[in-house]
């Protein structure tokens, strides 16, 4: 009960004092924001207008030479937004079967954003084998950003045994910190990615110093702290959102861009930075694993932590470096995670459990194998929603997930092992 306590105070008290500025500046109010364009070109000179449920009118603004338009509001609630149909430009229209007003709620220091389709619509009805390809390369980077995630987590097992509920929020805090660098600190996305990350690290082994290591010391069982992690999630999870809110912001960079069309899929410049950037850092861990005098000494104690032990490794040593890389690759995960789907308190949790999926599908304990694993669930996830619902695609991944088990208890890469 002392570490579950000193846990609750002292591992978050850096993550909260991050947090609580920013807390501070979303409260000041709520906005309704979007751009208006029209094959691609912004519309400027489009007049919008926000009223209440009751009809009153609170604000209104014409769009700028960008086609971009932000109205203030009072306070949180429900309002009715309008675009003035006369304002638009003699060849400019609202897109057939679409409205030019819409109703939103909008939540405490919520940025709304509001889309209003103009034009003739340029959409065309696919056949299954069309999406095919376009889906395979959104499981692909998606199944990349997992990776990152459950690469860490698996490192973390391997070394500990432990299995960490809570890593799910060391990826909510790499979003959370790179809003605060970017939003309300004015940063480019790019440094406050890098800041987030960098101190995610700190963070994964500051928590390490403070918790798990004085529970390993103490012989503390794994199965209790299993239990200490699911109360850290949740912990976590609930500061998160005090501090943060409940809705959905994007980053200020990089919020509207337009696909380039390569061969049969259509992909855009940050989700093409997105998977660059995970090949290259994951790479980049396979060579540490593979070349490096740490990575050699990582992988020894994942075999066996007696032995290397005794070897003259300082195990503590190579566990506190997996929890620093561990925590910085979540953090970097969450981040490129929010790059598509934008910052929430929960966004690591809504993807723990394809995480471990991909973990488990991989091999318990192995990096190489929670990269593939990952990959796998990732397109599964993606690609199974030609046959099923999208709401249903987590349950597909974990379908396959159990198929593969039943031919192959210790995963794609993972070692049998002998019971008994």
């Amino acid at each position: 009960m002392r570490y579950a306590v000193r846990a609750a105070v002292g591992s978050l008290v850096a993550a909260a004092c991050l947090l609580l500025l920013p807390a501070v500046a979303i409260a000041a109010g709520e906005t309704l924001q979007g751009t208006l364009q029209n094959g691609g070109e912004p519309v400027e000179g489009v007049t919008i207008t926000v009223t209440t449920a009751d009809g009153d009118e609170v604000g209104e603004d014409e769009t700028d030479e960008d086609g971009v338009f932000v109205i203030e509001l009072p306070a949180p609630g429900e309002y009715t937004i309008s675009l003035e149909e006369d304002t638009l430009p003699d060849e400019v229209a609202i897109r057939e079967g679409r409205s030019a007003s819409v109703t939103l709620p909008v939540a405490v220091g919520q940025e709304r954003s509001v889309l209003f389709p103009l034009g003739k619509s340029t959409r065309v009805v696919q056949s299954d084998l069309d999406r095919l390809p376009q889906l395979a390369l959104e499981g692909l980077i998606f199944g990349l950003i997992i990776a990152l995630a459950a690469v860490g987590l698996s490192l973390i097992y391997g070394t500990t045994g432990l299995v960490n509920f809570a890593h799910g929020e060391l990826v909510t805090l790499g979003a959370l910190l790179a809003y605060f660098f970017n939003v309300l600190l004015g940063l480019q996305l790019v440094p406050a990615a890098l800041l987030a990350v960098l101190a995610a690290a700190v963070l994964g082994g500051f928590q390490d110093r403070i918790l798990w290591r004085p529970l390993r010391k103490k012989g503390t069982g794994l199965i209790a702290q299993l239990v200490v992690t699911i109360g850290l999630a949740l912990f976590l999870r609930g500061l998160y959102l005090y501090l943060f809110g409940g809705s959905s912001r994007p980053y200020a960079d990089y919020q509207l861009q337009n696909a380039s069309a390569v061969g049969p899929v259509a992909i855009t410049p940050k989700d093409a930075i997105a998977m660059l950037i995970c090949v290259v850092i994951l790479l980049g861990v396979a060579y540490v694993l593979l070349r490096t005098r740490i990575g050699k000494a990582t992988r020894a104690v994942s075999d066996n932590p007696a032995l290397a032990a005794s070897s003259g490794i300082d195990v503590e040593r190579v566990i506190a470096t997996v929890w620093i890389a561990g925590a910085a690759l979540a953090g970097l995960a969450g981040i490129l995670l929010a790059l598509g789907q934008q910052v929430s308190f929960q966004l690591g949790f809504q993807i723990l459990l394809l995480v471990f999926a991909g973990v488990t599908l991989g091999g318990l304990g192995t990096a190489f194998g929670a990269l593939v694993g990952s990959l796998v669930v990732g397109v599964f996830t993606q690609v199974s929603t030609l046959v099923i619902p999208p709401e249903l695609k987590n349950a597909g991944a974990l379908a396959i997930l159990i198929l593969i088990l039943l031919v192959r208890p210790q995963g794609i890469l993972g070692r049998a092992e002998r019971v008994g």
